[in-house]
């Protein structure tokens, strides 16, 4: 299984933590695409703590995390 935790805007009207089966994604970005994210709209996307491209490889046991871009001030 692989864990994939939404944050910020990614969460509205989507949960916050998923689990998928790995057999059915090749990489990161093949994720992104199932959750009808805008690859561009991906600030930041860490896969076991560590920031990645979105074709890194993913496997069983990895945990992503997808982020926005954050405004503030």
């Amino acid at each position: 299984m692989i864990e994939v935790r939404l944050f910020a805007t990614f969460r509205e009207k989507r949960d916050k933590v998923y689990f998928l089966e790995q057999k059915d994604f090749k990489n990161a970005g093949e994720i992104i695409d199932y959750f009808r994210i805008p690859r561009e709209e991906v600030a930041i996307l860490l896969i076991n703590g560590v920031y990645s491209p979105i074709d890194t490889s993913v496997k069983d046991g990895d945990i992503l995390a997808l982020f926005p871009p954050v405004g503030g001030g």
